[in-house]
């Protein structure tokens, strides 16, 4: 699905930047503070690190820990009246750092947008050299499709496709045990109050928790032993 270079601006190559994506088995295991917290670190060392879309979901933390990192400004998307923050491809491009931090990889884009998928841009970029710390859950993975819907009854819309996975440089696997995640959630650090009870009765069940979990680890499993 992808090249290992691009052609650059001045007619030469360009190597493909390096891809880091940051597995969840849930929404709320961490995996959004896990890349931000690798982006200070690399910045700290002196790298080039730039946000190019985040997804906060009006969680404080991840707020907090996205502050001191620089932007690139997004792309304002009108779509029936309302406007959409998506990530401007042809800005981080220009930009140019070594990394650039891009939340939520399977984000389905507002209609107008270049790139209806975020994955499909995060490719542009990586083909234009840049090295991309992204996110994903496993709900989101292809060919977990009928997996998800077997397990918690929830259609997903959002794909990514699992050679975007196997095309990554690194997959790390953000973990903390079903417990934690629901104390997490029952502290409102996952979603508002308003909507805990529901999700503890649905997607937040300890038992769909647990398969997804090991879901996950066996996706991971099963990555590694395709690659060699």
């Amino acid at each position: 699905m992808v090249a290992p270079t691009a052609d650059g601006a001045d007619g030469g190559n360009v190597a493909r930047g390096r891809h880091r994506i940051f597995l969840g088995y849930a929404p709320g295991v961490g995996k959004t503070h896990a890349m931000l917290e690798e982006a200070h670190a690399r910045l700290q060392a002196g790298e080039d690190v730039v946000v190019g879309s985040l997804e906060p979901h009006s969680r404080p933390d991840t707020a907090h820990l996205a502050s001191g990192l620089e932007r690139v400004p997004p792309l304002v998307v009108s779509y029936r009246g309302a406007s959409f923050d998506e990530l401007d491809v042809d800005a981080a491009i220009a930009r140019r750092p070594t990394w650039l931090v891009v939340d939520e990889l399977a984000h389905a884009t507002a209609p107008g947008t270049p790139h209806i998928e975020r994955w499909r841009a995060v490719d542009e970029v990586l083909s234009a050299g840049i090295s991309v710390l992204s996110t994903v859950n496993i709900q989101h993975v292809e060919s977990l499709g009928g997996f998800m819907l077997q397990v918690t009854g929830m259609s997903v819309s959002g794909t990514v496709p699992d050679d975007v996975l196997d095309a990554a440089d690194d997959v790390a696997f953000v973990d903390i045990s079903p417990d934690e995640l629901i104390e997490r959630l029952k502290r409102g650090e996952v979603y508002a109050q308003d909507d805990v009870a529901r999700a503890l009765t649905h997607f937040f069940r300890r038992s769909t928790l647990i398969t997804l979990r090991e879901r996950a680890q066996a996706l991971l499993a099963e990555r590694a032993a395709r690659l060699g």
